[in-house]
């Protein structure tokens, strides 16, 4: 792999303007995220990172003043990363003091720059060691007014061209093995006709066309499926504003192995229709009957 496959981030600003906030949004959209990396170190690292298996072609650094050492050689490695060839970017976020000052107070949290405790001496300081890092910046966000929902929107935005849609996890599950505690959303299908009592299709799961099929005929599946159907379609657009990465639905039946399993399928046939991003485990269908 050469340095024109990689997608190169470099996020700064101001201590309290949100970096962790978009760095954890540049996360949620697969890269690569590393706090605090010496810059003279990036060269490297970016090498370890092509070598690696699978190579990592998006890498997300976020720099701070307290790199204050080291800080005078980023200009010239993000000079050097872009005549290699490297995609670069590089995100400055900006800060009103007042809303920074009152940040500091909320929070209770002692400014870098400000060990003798006064903020707005701290603020004036990494202003002026960021100084540079800001000239170089190809996005400056000012996050005065922002939450940080809409933070992460914003730089999901600049980086991406779009909001990412929230991703779908679903998940099919038996109520006798306990409810998984990472379901958001929780559904109890055990009101449905159970395969279990039909000797042929005891032995089978909610992954076979007749299991299936015997569930889903049922007049109570299909109400079933409609009224899902109507709240995930007015929920997930509410998420994706929210900024949302994940969103997991949980769908509950005796065993997991039947009814579950086969709503799950249905479902997850429908949001890939819908253009949706959806993973989909079977918690408890190869459990003995």
């Amino acid at each position: 792999m050469n340095a024109a496959d990689q997608r190169i981030i470099f996020v700064s600003g101001l201590s309290g303007s949100g970096k962790s906030t978009a760095m954890a949004a540049l996360e949620d959209l697969s890269f690569y995220c590393v706090d605090n990396l010496p810059a003279p170190l990036t060269p490297q690292f970016l090498d370890l990172c092509a070598g690696s298996t699978p190579p990592i072609t998006k890498v997300a650094l976020a720099i701070d003043a307290r790199e204050s050492a080291f800080l005078s050689a980023i200009p010239a490695v993000v000079e050097d990363l872009r005549r290699s060839g490297a995609a670069v970017t590089v995100i400055f976020l900006e800060c009103a003091n007042d809303v920074l000052v009152n940040r500091y107070r909320e929070t209770r949290r002692v400014h870098p720059m400000a060990q003798d405790g006064s903020v707005t001496v701290g603020i004036e300081t990494e202003r002026e060691l960021l100084a540079d890092v800001s000239r170089l910046a190809d996005v400056t966000v000012d996050t005065s007014q922002l939450n940080v929902h809409e933070l992460r929107e914003t730089i999901v935005g600049a980086v991406a061209g779009h909001t990412r849609q929230t991703i779908v996890n679903l998940t099919s599950f038996g109520f006798r093995y306990g409810v998984p505690t990472a379901a958001e959303l929780l559904f109890d299908v055990r009101f449905l006709p159970n395969p279990h009592f039909e000797a042929d299709l005891r032995p089978g799961t909610g992954l076979d066309e007749p299991v299936a099929a015997f569930v889903l005929k049922d007049a109570r599946t299909s109400a079933l499926l409609s009224h899902l159907h109507q709240l995930l379609e007015f929920l997930l657009p509410c998420y994706d504003d929210e900024g949302k990465a994940y969103l997991t639905v949980g769908i509950g039946c005796t065993g997991g192995r039947h009814r579950s399993v086969a709503i799950v399928e249905t479902l997850r046939g429908w949001l890939d229709e819908l253009g949706r991003e959806v993973n989909v485990t079977h918690r408890d269908v190869s459990k003995s009957t």
